[in-house]
């Protein structure tokens, strides 16, 4: 194996831990816009764009991964299989909260029904990372895999 072909699929790691630093950032962000809490229909704007934009990356982020990585790591490494069942039930359940939290949003829910939608998903997502990065990080660095990091992992 060339230098270049180790430095592409070691990619694969530092990938995955990059998107979850933005994922992460992304919902920092959200929190501090909820957190100013600034009355009138600018806040609110502001809530929605980054709710929307926040839900729409990790969204995007998990469809990548159950479209792609998951049935390359499977068949990879079958051994795999009920770690990548248990992320695949992750992913059902953030995006069952996401869209509460859309919801919430875009009826205008008050600021603490969003701060508790907001921090279920936070709780679920970061359990979901760490044990994602725990399980799979290792593995990543030999997956022999050519595809669009903006496709396997969301477009970030």
């Amino acid at each position: 194996m060339t230098e270049r072909e180790t430095t592409r699929l070691t990619a694969w790691s530092h990938e995955l831990r990059q998107v979850h630093r933005r994922l992460r950032d992304a919902l920092a962000a959200t929190r501090a816009s909820l957190a100013e809490g600034a009355p009138g229909e600018a806040a609110t704007r502001d809530l929605l764009l980054y709710c929307h934009g926040f839900c729409a990356a990790l969204d995007a982020h998990h469809q990548g991964e159950d479209r792609t990585l998951f049935p390359a790591l499977a068949a990879a490494h079958p051994e795999l299989q009920p770690v990548l069942a248990s992320l695949g039930q992750d992913h059902t359940m953030i995006a069952h909260l996401l869209g509460a939290l859309r919801t919430a949003a875009e009826r205008s829910a008050p600021p603490e029904e969003l701060t508790r939608h907001l921090e279920g998903v936070a709780a679920i997502m970061e359990n979901h990372f760490r044990y994602e990065e725990r399980k799979l990080l290792t593995v990543l660095e030999s997956l022999a895999l050519t595809a669009d990091p903006a496709d396997v992992l969301g477009p970030l």
